[in-house]
């Protein structure tokens, strides 16, 4: 059997095929001896010849990574394969005999070289999903704080402002009332000297009307009567006595700048310490197949229960729990996860419900979503939904108080998810440039906010410019942070936190229609495909592992997917008004 060039997409999107000719099928397994992947079929055909009976055939995800060609520059004919762990040289086969490495001990180069490219892996990894968007988290949190220090400044300064100009206005007060004062002291002493000076105005009119006399008496001829009046007129009244005015003084003020600065205040430094910014723990990578919790990661993440300490894995099938009606629905197109007993379910006509699990109606609200997963549940069990004709996001709080959140412009939002990790909003939005919303001339992408709908964070392209999303009309995030969406047009588009694209899925068939998406506690994808009637399940890197649900299982129409805290799957389908409620996992 003819084997092809192995060869592994750099980008995962379609699911690893097998490395012989002419199959086409999903590759399982791999071959540490001669490095070929293999199908289950070939894999079997593989060890029935008998000189591969000793080949080391592994899952595909355990392999060993071939060692990159390099030739011995003492034997060129030979391949550096073995590592001298004496000398800490490598060799090839044929060195291994020479005299300078008798009795040495030799390790198989293919091993560390595998181990090594692991290490490397789990160091991007590590880079990608915590460091960088950890450090991105802190540059943002400066940035706010940034923000805030010059809020805070422009208060202290209005504060200031208004103190001196309350000291200046109580100046003007007591200015305004010594000057008032002044003026009756002034208005007062006036007054007296008006009257002194009608003193004098009358003594000397008294004055010259004796003159007269005087002079009457003078030139009278009437000795008689000039000498019997004369004796008793020549009594002259004394000047009157007047005081003079005493006018006030003006006591000045005993102060200095020390003075005024503690009538206004001062600004003082504080004596407090600056804290640490707090940055969130590394999370232990979860694989693909197996999550261990230990009791350190468990004191570390909030979100972790206690009770999950255990190693969990895939089922070997898919087990119906239970399924139940909802009166009213009519196609179930996206379900919202309150708590443990409680849910909310949409509608093809915009009817939005909320439930309890054996789906009696709690209450009903009228919304313009359609087929998008246009509502979720935050950390404080508000509802918030979308309303893409009104460009708006709403809230309900406990109360049912519905109030506009946030408004988003001429940006019609579709989709939205409350993250569990730290409450951000992620929504999925577009914008209809010319023609019809769905054609390649509109544009859309996905933005973030935070609790309070400040907008964080906008992601519309890759690192070359090409547009990530078409009608991003199903959103979520997986436990690494990635922001999973489902466009009907572009597949599955999965960026991690800080918007890098890394990679798309679209599907595996030559039509992919995705609809509802979520993730699970081992980072698994799953999103329902309408073209197929499948649900199908990716892991955290976006490798196909296999339809979840399809239809011989019961499946038609899948639209919905969510799972809840106890790892149970609910499935919704179109054209009915039926949720089920499986378990895949175990």
């Amino acid at each position: 059997m003819a084997h092809s060039k192995p060869k592994i997409p750099d980008i995962p999107q379609h699911f690893l095929e097998c490395g012989f000719e002419d199959c086409e099928k999903n590759c399982e397994f791999y071959c540490n001896s001669c490095h070929h992947r293999m199908c289950k079929q070939c894999r079997d055909q593989h060890l029935k010849i008998p000189e591969n009976k000793n080949h080391k055939m592994v899952l595909y995800q355990q392999r060993k990574r071939q060692l990159p060609v390099m030739k011995c520059k003492l034997h060129p004919t030979k391949d550096i394969d073995i590592l001298c762990k004496d000398c800490n040289v490598t060799l090839c086969s044929k060195c291994s005999t020479m005299q300078e490495h008798q009795r040495h001990c030799f390790i198989d180069l293919e091993s560390i070289y595998t181990d090594k490219f692991k290490l490397c892996q789990k160091e991007l990894s590590k880079i990608h999903n915590y460091f960088v968007p950890t450090s991105q988290d802190l540059q943002r949190e400066v940035q706010e704080d940034a923000t805030e220090v010059k809020q805070i400044m422009d208060s202290l300064r209005t504060s200031m402002k208004a103190e001196a100009e309350s000291l200046k206005n109580m100046v003007d007060t007591v200015l305004s009332e010594n000057m008032e004062e002044l003026n009756q002291i002034e208005k007062s002493l006036l007054e007296k000297l008006k009257s002194q000076e009608k003193t004098f105005d009358d003594y000397i009119a008294y004055l010259n009307d004796l003159v007269k006399e005087f002079q009457s008496y003078l030139s009278s001829t009437e000795l008689t009567n000039f000498t019997t009046q004369l004796s008793e007129d020549l009594k002259i009244k004394p000047i009157p006595e007047t005081k003079k005015p005493v006018t006030p003084e003006f006591s000045s003020a005993q102060y200095n700048k020390s003075d005024i600065a503690k009538l206004l205040g001062k600004v003082i430094k504080s004596d407090r310490k600056a804290e640490l910014r707090r940055k969130k723990p590394m999370k232990i990578p979860l694989t693909a197949t197996s999550m261990k919790l230990t009791s350190e990661q468990t004191k570390q993440d909030k979100h972790v229960k206690s009770d999950k300490k255990q190693t969990m894995s895939l089922s070997a099938s898919v087990t119906e729990v239970r399924e139940f009606n909802v009166p009213g629905v009519d196609y179930v197109f996206h379900v919202s996860l309150d708590q443990s007993d409680i849910l909310w379910i949409s509608d093809w006509d915009g009817n939005l419900f909320q439930t309890d699990l054996q789906g009696n109606v709690i209450q009903k609200i009228e919304t313009s979503g359609r087929d998008q997963g246009y509502h979720t549940v935050t950390q404080d069990r508000d509802l918030i939904f979308t309303d893409k004709d009104k460009k708006v996001i709403n809230r309900i709080t406990q109360d049912n108080n519905i109030t506009e959140f946030i408004k988003t412009g001429d940006w019609r939002p579709l989709s939205i998810h409350s993250s569990h990790i730290n409450g951000d909003l992620l929504v999925g939005m577009f914008i209809k440039v010319r023609g019809f919303i769905w054609m390649k001339d509109s544009e859309a992408k996905v933005t973030r906010y935070n609790k309070t709908g400040k907008e964080l964070q906008n992601i519309q392209r890759d690192n070359k410019g090409q547009e990530l999303y078409r009608y991003p009309h199903y959103i979520t995030e997986n436990i690494n942070g990635d922001i999973c969406t489902s466009d009907l047009f572009n597949g599955v588009v999965v960026v991690n936190k800080s918007g890098q694209h890394r990679f798309s899925y679209t599907g595996q068939e030559s039509e992919f229609r995705p609809y509802g998406i979520c993730t699970d506690v081992l980072g698994h994808i799953l999103v329902c495909d309408y073209y197929s009637d499948t649900v199908q399940l990716l892991d955290q890197d976006g490798q196909f592992l296999s339809l979840l649900l399809t239809q011989p299982q019961g499946v038609e129409d899948p639209r919905s997917v969510c799972v809840d805290n106890e790892n149970n799957l609910y499935v919704g389908q179109g054209h009915t008004n039926i949720l089920t409620v499986c378990k895949y996992l175990k």
